[in-house]
């Protein structure tokens, strides 16, 4: 079984702000991750704290949407959301570092997700979820370096 919890750090040459402004824009999540391929607000005011969005998710074997609710939104430090019905906590943090910014991106598989795959997967539920980890163990550090590529192109 893989970590069911699992964050990475880089450094962004740009600013605090620079980066949450990015990283906080659902709406740009498929220009960096490597499965989540599209996000839109399902509120025309999305963005803070009890705000939806929707993930358009896209690997080889299948596609499939998800429905996220934002969990932290303090500009400058931490941008967050869950999925689903409490079943994945997603989220980045940010501190300056280096002459820019350390962002830090966190994954944590929850007790209700884990309850869910089982009801839905049955005997299968823990082959799932080290689908689902390994997934995230792999898209991080690409993410991370896609974020990072991205913003200071930007900047």
């Amino acid at each position: 079984m893989t970590a069911l919890e699992f964050s990475e750090s880089i450094v962004v040459a740009a600013s605090v702000d620079k980066v949450y402004a990015v990283v906080s824009d659902v709406t740009r999540t498929g220009e960096w991750s490597p499965i989540c391929q599209k996000c839109w607000w399902n509120e025309p005011d999305g963005g803070g704290v009890g705000s939806t969005f929707t993930g358009r998710n896209v690997t080889e074997e299948r596609t499939w949407e998800t429905v996220s609710t934002v969990a932290a939104a303090e500009p400058g430090r931490e941008f967050a959301w869950v999925v689903g019905e409490n079943f994945v906590r997603w989220g980045y943090t940010l501190e300056s570092a280096d002459g820019g910014t350390r962002l830090t991106e966190n994954w944590n598989f929850l007790p209700e997700g884990i309850a869910h795959f089982h009801r839905k997967f049955g005997d299968d539920a823990q082959n799932q979820i080290d689908i689902r980890s390994r997934a995230a163990l792999d898209g991080i550090p690409r993410t991370l370096a896609a974020i990072k590529r991205i913003v200071e192109a930007e900047a």
